[in-house]
């Protein structure tokens, strides 16, 4: 499936393995695929390279990136998820261009900064799927034509899928020909239930 979500039961798939969402277009980009899960160490190091400047973090990172990636296609562009400026400004960098880098250098595939943030969005954290994909909705504008180019979208972190699929749906728009989605961890959307293991709240990407 194109989202690779996890589920408890296969029964939100049809029959071509494929999720509501992704059956329905509404993720807009043609895969998706991350390192780990967003838990234990990797959420440390994470942390450790996003909120408290550890930037030394970034090659490693990278090298979880090439992991995941395994031998699918090689892209046309690596293109970063942008930050508002003034985010980056008060972080002073942004984690998914640096990490863009580092992985453009291993594969020998152009980096290209081709998608800015249109305007400054309230944090994701708390809302609803529905609520995240309408906060972004026209956040992001293309700065760089993608026409008929493969390009891969890089972030350190892929939650709902909802940041990947306004910067898709941009690129899109602007004659990309696929989008695939590579970040080094993934939000694992289910809970764990005593006895019953885990159990997916969620059928979103």
């Amino acid at each position: 499936m194109a989202c690779h979500t996890p589920f408890a039961t296969p029964y939100p798939l049809d029959e071509a393995g494929q999720c509501g969402l992704c059956r329905r277009k509404l993720t807009r980009f043609d895969s998706a695929l991350s390192y780990g899960f967003y838990e234990g160490p990797l959420r440390k190091l994470i942390h450790l390279f996003k909120y408290h400047g550890v930037v030394t973090l970034a090659g490693p990172l990278a090298g979880f990136l090439t992991t995941a990636e395994g031998r699918e296609r090689a892209p046309d562009w690596i293109v970063p998820v942008p930050m508002h400026w003034w985010r980056e400004l008060t972080r002073g960098y942004n984690q998914a261009e640096m990490l863009a880098r580092e992985y453009s250098s291993r594969a020998g595939v152009p980096m290209v900064r081709a998608l800015c943030r249109n305007r400054f969005t309230p944090p994701q954290a708390g809302l609803s799927d529905k609520d995240r994909r309408q906060n972004l909705r026209g956040a992001f504008r293309v700065t760089e034509s993608p026409s008929n180019r493969h390009v891969l979208l890089i972030d350190d972190v892929f939650t709902t899928g909802a940041t990947a699929s306004a910067c898709a749906s941009a690129l899109k728009e602007a004659g990309a020909a696929t989008v695939r989605v590579l970040t080094v961890a993934r939000v694992d959307r289910r809970v764990s239930v005593p006895g019953l293991g885990r159990r997916a709240i969620s059928t979103t990407a």
